[in-house]
């Protein structure tokens, strides 16, 4: 049995039949193939499928795709183009916050998040920020440098 799922998807509606099933990030990479969002350890600890569902950031892992059901999600290809995300991903690029980039997707959807509530944070308010987004090769020092850049920017 599948399931009609409507939602608009970085600022555009999109309708689908689904598997009531199927992960929200699943949805995105799979049926409307926007593939920022990763599927990392599918449990919600690592952060790598991090979206914003009404507003608020989610593990788009964790949730069902029929849950978002007509609420408005913005993946990171959608706050790329809108720029929303212009001084964080200069701010990473400038700072070295970046190597394998696999969990750079998630951790610019954190960070915005964290910048949109606390425009000025400390360094402290940065790492809890992103605490839950693991990155495995750069230690956090150059992400954090580069989220106190776009913060001043």
């Amino acid at each position: 049995m599948k399931l009609d799922l409507s939602l608009t998807v970085n600022g555009e509606a999109v309708s689908a039949r689904i598997e009531p099933r199927m992960h929200l990030v699943d949805f995105l990479r799979e049926v409307l193939d926007l593939t920022g969002s990763h599927a990392g350890c599918e449990h919600g600890v690592c952060g790598a499928c991090s979206i914003l569902v009404n507003g608020q950031m989610v593990r788009g892992c964790l949730m069902l795709a029929v849950q978002a059901e007509g609420a408005e999600v913005w993946t990171v290809e959608g706050l790329t183009e809108t720029g929303a995300i212009a001084a964080l991903q200069e701010a990473f690029v400038a700072r070295n916050a970046l190597q394998c980039g696999f969990c750079t997707p998630g951790m610019l959807v954190a960070a915005a998040t964290l910048l949109k509530a606390n425009p000025t944070p400390t360094r402290e308010e940065i790492r809890e920020g992103i605490s839950g987004n693991y990155c495995r090769c750069t230690g956090y020092h150059a992400i954090i440098d580069a989220i106190e850049q776009a913060a001043r920017a």
